[in-house]
């Protein structure tokens, strides 16, 4: 029979230090739910992407640019030709863009500014509900756009491959202390 020796594992001094831990449930769990976080904002980002893409493709091919621009003036928008094609081109690209997850802070806060002006100048005086051409949908596209321009893109991005820090959104783009480490670079 083998004597057990302190400080040996299988007879080879150090092999105790070495050996590799295992991730703890709770940690396990904590990177099950980031990886949910970001299969969601996945999802959340491409749900919003196409529909931003269909109302900037709706303003540039079906509707065309100057029937755009002419209801845009109809509505009392100021510069209307230019705020119709700043509309059409934020909501074609910027719904791209959330699809592929590139520039997703500052894609959300000019999609939001958007559908704030619709709200503004398109739909306040109508009312909440949208069946009576009220402001519900624009109000929730712009918070959703928010969302997203908050939290980030999430690490199934573009904005993830170009910076992490860009991936987590506006909060992201903070100054992190030295030394410090955020749940997302511990997994």
């Amino acid at each position: 029979m083998r004597r057990r020796i302190p400080g040996r594992v299988g007879g080879v001094p150090g092999a105790a230090q070495r050996r590799v831990q295992r991730p703890s449930s709770v940690e396990r769990t904590l990177v099950n739910s980031l990886l949910l976080r970001d299969v969601v904002i996945l999802i959340a980002r491409v749900a919003l992407g196409v529909v931003f893409i269909a109302h900037g493709w709706q303003k540039f091919s079906t509707n065309g640019m100057d029937a755009t621009a002419a209801g845009f003036d109809g509505m009392g928008i100021p510069a209307a030709t230019a705020a119709a094609w700043f509309a059409m081109t934020v909501e074609l690209v910027g719904g791209i863009l959330l699809i592929a997850g590139l520039l997703v802070p500052l894609v959300g806060i000019l999609l939001a500014g958007n559908m704030l002006g619709a709200l503004w100048f398109a739909h306040r005086d109508a009312g909440l509900f949208a069946q009576d051409g009220g402001y519900e949908y624009v109000l929730i596209l712009a918070a959703f756009s928010l969302l997203l321009a908050g939290v980030g893109a999430g690490r199934i991005s573009l904005d993830r491959v170009i910076s992490p820090r860009l991936a987590r959104g506006v909060a992201g783009l903070e100054r992190v202390p030295a030394g410090s480490r955020s749940l997302e670079t511990a997994s």
